[in-house]
């Protein structure tokens, strides 16, 4: 009797890439749901342009260089790299600015390296930081949250997206600097950090509305790491790296710099932390390396946001570090199993 022998591999492996890119887009619902409770409606708009953009300039390349279409859309990077860049833009950005900084991160960012797997930065951050250099007017106009004032209509919104400004609506008596940006600027006229955070803007231990924003994408990122889809070296490296620095600059000058707090729960670092610093293609790969990594994030984070001309820094902090990514893993590779140490004797 003959029996059919299937070529090895025998064992399924269960981490296909669709499905920890499913993980993640999962994971970063309850974020994006308090993006758009505090933020309003633009914010799904946001997420709606860049996610259509990000698959036909997907499709679009791929079609071009004679690559399988639906089997890398599939993959759903495409989708996640837009989900990332629509989250990091303001509420009532134009419709082409999430165009644009999408299709700038699929197209030179992703698919010009070769696609999924040979991109040496994260594309998403790429694609941010083209836009807050380029139209650095558009990229600053956020909103107050809806714990100070109320946020715009879904036809408000949608107007806006199309640059059509409602008669009712004046966007520039609506638009407003973020908490980070609000405390490096009354801290450069010489105000202490008590008398900044007696205004609205700021929560009880970071900016309010962000303070909740981020406490939804760290549940998002515990859930990752408990699903074994990211590891906790880069995200707790980070965070700690970004806590000691600011631990110490509050202690020595407390009137001077914000506490550890008012950092981790303002601006983007919790997504930061959990979804973009821990992209397995573009971050470290080594145990060690994966630590030094994200502490150094953490690390340039706080002093892009102290001393650079640039209020949150993640975006600029990520891609720094993705510099030195073949560094870090070149002398943090772990022993090679069954490698002896050999012993000179004297």
């Amino acid at each position: 009797m003959e029996f059919s022998t299937a070529i090895s591999p025998h064992i399924k492996p269960g981490n296909r890439v669709d499905r920890m890119m499913l993980q993640v887009l999962l994971a970063l619902i309850p974020g994006a749901l308090a993006m758009i409770w505090f933020f309003g409606w633009g914010i799904l708009f946001n997420l709606i342009v860049a996610s259509v953009t990000a698959i036909a300039c997907e499709a679009l390349i791929l079609k071009l260089r004679n690559k399988p279409v639906r089997s890398t859309l599939c993959d759903l990077s495409a989708l996640l790299t837009a989900v990332l860049l629509a989250l990091a833009l303001p509420p009532l950005a134009p419709w082409w600015l999430a165009f644009i900084g999408t299709a700038f991160a699929i197209i030179i960012a992703k698919q010009l390296y070769g696609g999924l797997g040979y991109n040496p930065f994260n594309p998403a951050m790429i694609g941010y930081v083209v836009l807050l250099i380029s139209f650095p007017l558009q990229m600053t106009a956020w909103i107050p949250p809806s714990t100070i004032a109320e946020t715009p209509s879904i036809i408000d919104s949608l107007q806006l997206l199309f640059g059509l400004v409602p008669e009712s609506l004046n966007i520039d008596a609506i638009t407003m600097a973020t908490p980070l940006d609000t405390m490096k600027t009354e801290l450069g006229i010489n105000r202490t950090t008590g008398e900044i955070l007696e205004n609205s803007l700021f929560g009880t231990f970071g900016g309010s509305g962000w303070e909740w924003i981020a406490n939804g994408y760290l549940l998002g990122g515990i859930w990752l790491i408990y699903k074994r889809v990211i590891g906790w070296q880069i995200p707790i490296a980070l965070l700690l790296g970004l806590t000691a620095i600011s631990l110490v600059s509050f202690l020595l000058g407390p009137d001077n710099h914000p506490y550890p707090f008012f950092h981790l729960f303002s601006g983007a670092t919790m997504l930061g932390a959990f979804f973009i610093a821990t992209d397995p293609v573009t971050a470290s790969t080594t145990p060690k390396g994966r630590l030094i990594y994200g502490f150094l994030i953490g690390l340039l984070i706080y002093v892009i946001r102290t001393y650079g001309g640039y209020p949150d820094a993640v975006a600029f902090a990520v891609l720094i570090m993705n510099l030195t990514v073949p560094l870090i893993d070149y002398y943090t590779q772990p022993r090679v199993f069954g490698h002896a140490v050999e012993e000179h004797n004297e």
